[in-house]
């Protein structure tokens, strides 16, 4: 015996708006109606729905057996040439609430071929420019759900999906698709090098660039983006491939000095990992090639500073160029930072540090504190500074650099500063290179970098704790002509003009040595 549903019978209901007959075999209309202690077979789906919302009624209908049951009649109905659209909806909506952590429905929605059914229900509606997405994002629920319940599970929804299907969806920019489709991307994903490295490459890259373009458009609402970017940037050191064919230009891979032509979508990609690294900075493991590929990108992008006028605003400041050169420098300074925080047993950051500090990090960070003009207050408080110009040895006010954004040279700072911390080497390599007193200089109140001040003590304390050279360097500068100002007299400080004619700022006692504790 066979129901219709345009019958008038007890045991079905009429479907709106369309008055098409359709067939439900009896024995999956019993099973439902049943289980749901229901007459109609849409109220019966919405109450399995509302009982599957907790684990004790997917527990009972598990032993029920009611997900194949649900299944066969999502698979009916899609093949139907009547159009049943809510119905549709509702066993969608039946199969996620199913399979939220209950490992008999992941099971058997895994055996009974449940991604092929689900697949081919969230996209049955003829999705217009107006549609909601409802569907697919009900359908990537459900194999977000399903994909937590094995490895076997993970492997039916990554064959299934990858890459067309996957592409497909990343398409869709919209975030009610987006923040569904990165965790199951990443359910499938974690733990799984084999298929971070699929989405990494050739396949898998049309993918990871139509996420970020979403996510930089439209945003998103949950975590399941950052912790993709994790697993991909940090974990695997698959960021440079991902940064590389985000760019405009061809032979993206192949940065040139001084080459500022960024896009807005590696601007994003770059502040969303330095946020991930400096919100969870004792969960992600940094490696050599990310740390160095950061630092990379930074000696591009600092080019920029040839062509920028004074900025106003911090990161982001709507510029690609100049929020790369930013959000490079920020994620330096928080991986620079990472050995104060982890043990030596636990990470591997100190490694990681030594090669940025090979690779000339903070010779970098010091040429920029060079070119860049003196801080306000020490720059308003010089005088003649116009006759000091012409003097040997000394860089006009011309030709020195403004900050291209708020707090860039409070970010310089941190970057020194955490280099400094416990590494007698880079101290000496900061007196070797005669920055001392330009690292002297940086201990002010300034408006256009807040926190300078305490970033700027902070790293002098690392210059000098237990090194009785630095120390005594300090201890025995030599004033050459001084500006007094109520500023510095609270740390022992004034600022100073030196034979070059640069600003310098020391200590006011050429005989008190100052203490590295």
């Amino acid at each position: 015996m066979k129901q219709t549903l345009s019958d008038s019978t007890s045991l079905v209901m009429e479907v709106r708006p369309s008055p098409s007959e359709f067939t439900v075999p009896e024995n999956i209309l019993r099973r439902l109606l049943v289980a749901a202690n229901s007459y109609r077979l849409d109220e019966a789906l919405e109450l399995l729905t509302e009982a599957a919302r907790t684990d004790r009624g997917r527990s009972a209908l598990a032993y029920k057996d009611v997900l194949p049951a649900v299944l066969q009649l999502s698979r009916l109905l899609s093949s139907s040439s009547s159009v049943h659209p809510h119905l549709i909806f509702s066993t969608l909506r039946l199969l996620r609430n199913l399979c939220a952590g209950e490992i008999v429905n992941q099971n058997s929605f895994v055996r009974e071929n449940g991604v092929e059914v689900v697949s081919i229900a969230s996209s049955y509606v003829d999705l217009g420019s107006n549609s909601d997405y409802s569907f697919v994002r009900v359908g990537l629920q459900v194999f977000g759900n399903v994909s937590l319940g094995g490895e076997e599970h993970r492997t039916a929804v990554w064959d299934w999906h990858f890459p067309a299907v996957f592409l497909d969806i990343a398409r869709i920019h919209k975030v009610e698709v987006f923040d569904p489709l990165c965790m199951v991307i990443y359910n499938c994903c974690k733990g799984r090098h084999e298929r971070i490295r699929e989405l990494s490459g050739v396949q898998g890259l049309p993918i990871l660039i139509e996420i970020v373009r979403t996510a930089s458009t439209v945003g998103f609402q949950e975590d399941w983006f950052k912790l993709l970017l994790s697993i991909i940037c940090f974990e695997e050191s698959h960021f440079l491939s991902l940064f590389s064919e985000l760019r405009l230009v061809e032979n993206a891979g192949n940065f040139k000095y001084g080459d500022n032509h960024f896009t807005m979508e590696q601007a994003f990609l770059l502040s969303t990992v330095a946020e991930c690294l400096n919100k969870k900075m004792t969960e992600i493991s940094v490696s050599n090639e990310f740390a160095n590929c950061v630092l990379g990108i930074l000696k591009v992008a600092v080019g920029v500073l040839d062509c920028v006028s004074k900025e106003k605003f911090g990161l982001p400041t709507g510029s690609a160029a100049i929020d790369v050169l930013g959000y490079s420098l920020t994620t330096l300074r928080d991986i620079c930072a990472r050995d104060e925080m982890l043990s030596s047993e636990k990470d591997s950051s100190a490694g990681v540090i030594e090669s940025l500090l090979s690779a000339g990090l903070v010779e970098l960070m010091l040429d920029l504190l060079r070119n860049l003009e003196p801080p306000a207050i020490i720059k308003k408080s010089i005088k003649q500074v116009e006759s000091c110009e012409n003097r040997k040895g000394y860089m006009s006010s011309n030709s020195l650099k403004v900050c291209p954004y708020k707090g860039f040279r409070r970010d310089i700072v941190g970057v020194i500063g955490n280099c400094l911390y416990r590494r007698e080497h880079v101290q000496d390599e900061i007196r070797q290179n005669n920055g001392i007193p330009l690292l002297l200089q940086q201990c002010v109140t300034d408006e256009d970098n807040p926190f300078l001040r305490e970033w700027g003590i902070w790293m002098v304390r690392n210059l000098l704790a237990g090194n009785a050279e630095n120390q005594r360097e300090v201890a025995e500068l030599k004033v050459q002509g001084s500006v007094d100002l109520p500023e510095f007299a609270a740390l022992g400080l004034q600022v100073v003009v030196d034979q070059s004619g640069r600003p310098k700022l020391v200590n006011v006692s050429a005989d008190e040595k100052i203490s590295g504790s």
